[in-house]
């Protein structure tokens, strides 16, 4: 009876070891299977990002791994299907003279209110206005002379002019302009007074510019044309076809190359990049053009 007993007791302990074995088993794998694990980590990843885009922002991905001396923001939107995703889209990262088209797009819709008009003139003030860089009227412009809102409005897009852009912020007023940018989505504008956005901020105001045309096909239109037919071309469309529209707006200043725009392809989108650290500006922009290609190649594919 006592060798019975033993045995039974035996066994039950076996028994009683591998049940402990196969749930610290469970436990283990679970653990595996959780943010450590690679399938996981890749479905992480993708988390978020549309599925006919996984592939594409795998891509960028891989590009960016291998530009690891500067820092990259990037936000894609397809103007069809609404689908987007961004790469640090949330970065905080100086705007140059990106900034210069939310501005441009309210005063299209002040003039569309009739709060403004294109003929309104603004009295140029060196003291205020002037500013070195980009443009002709830190040349050209007099204490006393007056410039249009629409040729104001122009020179701020298509030569980037800082004067011009300087004459419209004080005219339109920095917080108004910054209260603007917030109720079109911004949420890094102007903090602490510096010029600093990020790549999804930008996103939304090529969104604006798009739901404004459509309001407004007469200011949209003008606006659009103006973005297509800038001085500064090399970013954004610098590796596409040569006929193919592209409304966008380039900027730099040490360290910084930065390029958002609206690609009317087949399948028409909007691409921001914005960079950070680039030791070379025109390699910073040789890179967006890089990206643009890819960007553009891919989207192709999905058009067919």
């Amino acid at each position: 009876m006592m060798r019975k007993k033993r045995r039974f007791l035996l066994i039950g302990f076996i028994a009683l070891v591998l049940v402990a074995a196969s749930i610290l088993y469970c436990s283990i794998r679970d653990s595996a299977e959780g943010p450590g694990y690679p399938d996981q980590m890749a479905s992480a990843a993708s988390r978020g990002v549309p599925e006919d885009y996984a592939t594409l922002k795998e891509e960028l991905d891989a590009v960016l791994g291998e530009w690891n001396d500067a820092t990259y923001g990037i936000f894609f939107k397809d103007l069809e299907s609404g689908d987007s995703f961004g790469i640090n889209e949330n970065e905080p990262i100086t705007a140059a003279s990106t900034v210069k088209l939310p501005v441009v797009l309210y005063l299209n819709e002040l003039v569309a209110s009739g709060e403004l008009d294109w003929d309104d003139r603004v009295t140029y003030n060196s003291d205020a206005d002037w500013q070195d860089g980009a443009g002709i009227l830190q040349f050209t412009a007099r204490d006393g002379d007056t410039f249009s809102l629409r040729v104001l409005a122009n020179l701020s897009i298509t030569i980037s002019d800082n004067v011009a852009y300087k004459m419209l912020t004080r005219h339109l007023g920095k917080d108004n302009i910054i209260s603007f940018m917030k109720g079109k989505g911004g949420k890094i504008v102007f903090p602490e007074g510096r010029n600093i956005t990020c790549a999804r901020d930008m996103g939304s105001y090529l969104e604006a510019v798009m739901t404004f045309a459509k309001a407004h096909p007469d200011l949209g239109s003008r606006l659009l044309d103006d973005m297509s037919h800038p001085i500064y071309h090399v970013g954004i469309p610098g590796n596409l076809p040569e006929k193919l529209i592209v409304a966008h707006k380039e900027g730099d200043v040490s360290g910084v190359a930065n390029d958002v725009g609206i690609v009317f392809a087949d399948k028409p989108y909007i691409l921001v990049v914005l960079s950070k650290g680039v030791s070379d500006i025109d390699e910073g922009f040789a890179r967006i053009a890089h990206i643009s290609k890819i960007v553009y190649d891919y989207q192709d594919t999905l058009g067919v």
